[in-house]
């Protein structure tokens, strides 16, 4: 398991490399949540969107997972518990207002980066809208 990559694998190099041609900056590799012990691949800071790339057999994709046909007793339970994490990652930063997004590794990253640059140019629009909204109202005198 020390040759398993934590970042900087094929999947998340190109879905980087895209974002990047795209015109989007992120964190990698990085925390998005202090006092979490969790680390999301891609994270937009002011735009609270949290990414990750998924592997299929160790998130338990869909479509492509595989039981482990050797040492049963010990690798379901792991498996599990990494889709259990998943699910308590993303309702951890929910809590907090970010948005998670999961990319199986298997999916086409021009597709994902799509989807992504998406979404982070929306939080963005309406983060930077409720931001100069409440600067009109703090000049007017509005509470």
């Amino acid at each position: 398991m020390q040759a398993i990559r934590g970042r900087d694998t094929a999947p998340e190099l190109a879905l980087r490399r895209l974002l990047h041609a795209r015109g989007l900056r992120y964190r990698v590799d990085s925390p998005p949540l202090p006092g979490i012990r969790r680390r999301a691949d891609l994270v937009f800071g002011p735009a609270r969107v949290a990414i990750f790339v998924d592997g299929c057999f160790w998130h338990r994709c869909p479509e492509h997972a595989t039981e482990p046909r050797t040492n049963v007793d010990y690798w379901t339970p792991k498996l599990d518990r990494n889709v259990e994490r998943d699910r308590e990652t993303d309702a951890l930063l929910a809590q907090a207002g970010w948005v998670s997004v999961r990319v199986w590794e298997h999916e086409d990253a021009v597709v994902a980066a799509r989807r992504v640059a998406r979404i982070v140019r929306r939080r963005r629009a309406r983060l930077l809208a409720a931001r100069s909204s409440a600067a009109r109202d703090r000049r007017i005198g509005r509470p």
